[in-house]
């Protein structure tokens, strides 16, 4: 696609999962489009409704656009495995509220759920899915899903980790779902890490301290007995806390192993030396070096949703909401190898549309994710990272030309361009679509229909392009059909009834 980096500002403010761009999350999108939760800036975005007001920190990437495939067959972007927009949209709607628009990423909630992948191709270390099938909520246009995943890594085969939990101490982090919620994480996440593991804790208030020197997994109970005396009260000098992690990470930092700083706040920095492009510039350079970062936010009312997607990409990481014990079990348990450790690093996704048989299309979410087509085999441009047993999945509506209505052969193929953990030389594979689209939707996968239901709602939440004129109750069904007894993807259909219930739109709406 042209899209320049002209689009794109360098600010100061940042997300993931299969087609948005790394680099200019951090610079996105020109400042007029910023957008502040207590603005309520979606009650003119064609969005399901007011939500509560609070002063988290969003950003506007807006909508992409529908292309022309006769101009541009190419949509280049990078790959995301961030959920952190899905859990806090959770929490919101748990709570009576809707989220805020300009929070609710498309790709982070397709991107929550779990999918069914082949083993990944000989060579790479991707397996990739492409299936499409014509659209259930707007007649005459079809649906292409493509997915790329990773072999997961059991305790055993996953490299010692040397983790530092910098965790914010200050007073904004008081409440049972903030400092609490975030020892009851950590106690998890300690619980399941292997002999070979170590834990370094670094807290921040007012000023920053090392709360436990570097000790392995032998003395669990000195850990645990670190993560229990956490207490709140202070400032947040957080730039102070970032640098005093960091100096912990390097102690652990050699080859074969992973170093990571896992940072647990509300984003709520508001006292210390370091400006806020300072301490990204002291991220990313950390990065360069080896050690990564996870940003994980908790609470609400002054959560800095975009502050959390900034470190979080400039670190090389990911970002994760954690709302519940359940959430922390999910992150720190279920998936701790794709959580901790890196198998591809700067992932390009390319999708290379076939012009004769599709018209135009439209990736739904990735906004900020953009990669310009020309940057694709740019290795100095930033992208994202995956990690072992991480998915990414990305959604488009496509239209079809005339031919291609006939067809069925191949709308598309994928092109995948990565790095090694620590290499710096970029490989570059491609995968063919197998076969064309379903003859119907209800003839399609299992996991296409459920991630399209995703998507669909996601953009029905954000205010998406023709979303306002789909049936919520019609998404709320496909949802359902394809979620089989999968208590994860029950869960969606919930939250679709809440919204439902909280806006009045019914069937027709």
């Amino acid at each position: 696609m042209q899209k320049t980096m002209s689009k794109v500002l360098l600010a100061v403010m940042l997300l993931g999962s299969g087609c948005s761009k790394k680099v200019d999350r951090v610079g996105a999108v020109a400042s007029d489009r910023a957008v502040r939760a207590d603005e309520k800036v979606m009650m003119g975005s064609g969005a399901m409704a007011a939500t509560k007001p609070d002063d988290s920190g969003f950003h506007d990437y807006g909508k992409n656009p529908w292309v022309d495939a006769t101009k541009d067959h190419l949509s280049t972007c990078a790959a995301d495995v961030d959920t952190a927009s899905y859990t806090l949209a959770r929490r919101y709607l748990a709570e009576g509220h809707l989220p805020v628009a300009a929070g609710v990423r498309v790709e982070e909630f397709v991107n929550y759920f779990r999918y069914k992948f082949p083993e990944p191709t000989p060579g790479t270390p991707f397996a990739v899915v492409m299936d499409a099938a014509p659209s259930p909520l707007s007649p005459g246009r079809h649906i292409l899903r493509v997915g790329v995943g990773t072999k997961a890594k059991s305790i055993s085969e996953r490299k010692p980790a040397h983790l530092v939990f910098l965790v914010d101490v200050s007073g904004s982090m008081s409440s049972p779902d903030r400092l609490e919620l975030a020892k009851t994480s950590l106690r998890i996440l300690t619980n399941n890490l292997g002999d070979n593991d170590t834990v370094s804790i670094v807290t921040y208030a007012g000023d920053s301290s090392v709360r436990l020197p570097p000790t392995d997994i032998a003395h669990k109970d000195q850990i645990l007995e670190a993560i229990d005396g956490l207490r709140t009260g202070g400032g947040t000098a957080m730039g102070s806390g970032i640098d005093l992690a960091y100096k912990e990470a390097m102690k652990g930092l050699r080859p074969g192993t992973v170093s990571r700083v896992i940072v647990c706040t509300d984003g709520d920095a508001n006292v210390g030396a370091h400006t806020h492009q300072e301490i990204l510039e002291m991220i990313a350079g950390r990065a360069k070096e080896g050690v990564t970062l996870s940003a994980i936010g908790f609470g609400m009312g002054n959560y800095k949703d975009e502050m959390l997607e900034q470190l979080a990409d400039k670190g090389n990481g990911n970002n994760f909401y954690i709302d519940s014990e359940a959430a922390a079990k999910k992150v720190f348990q279920e998936q701790l190898g794709s959580t901790l450790e890196v198998v591809a690093k700067d992932v390009k996704l390319q999708v290379d549309f076939d012009p004769q048989l599709v018209a135009r299309y439209r990736l739904v979410g990735y906004e900020n994710r953009d990669v310009a087509d020309n940057d694709f085999r740019n290795d100095r441009v930033d992208a994202g990272e995956v990690g072992a047993g991480h998915q990414v999945t990305a959604l488009y509506e496509l239209e079809l030309t005339s031919k291609g209505k006939q067809a069925t052969a191949p709308l598309a193929s994928l092109r995948v361009r990565f790095k090694q953990p620590e290499g710096t030389t970029a490989t570059e594979a491609a995968f063919p679509m197998v076969g064309g689209p379903a003859a119907s939707f209800e003839n399609a996968p299992g996991d296409l229909r459920f991630a399209f239901a995703t998507a669909a709602f996601a953009d029905v939440l954000r205010g998406g392009q023709d979303a306002e004129h789909w049936s919520v109750a019609q998404i709320r069904d496909i949802a359902r059909n394809a979620a089989g007894d999968d208590a994860e993807r029950g869960e969606l259909v919930g939250l679709i009834e809440k919204a439902m219930a909280l806006t009045g739109r019914t069937a027709s709406r």
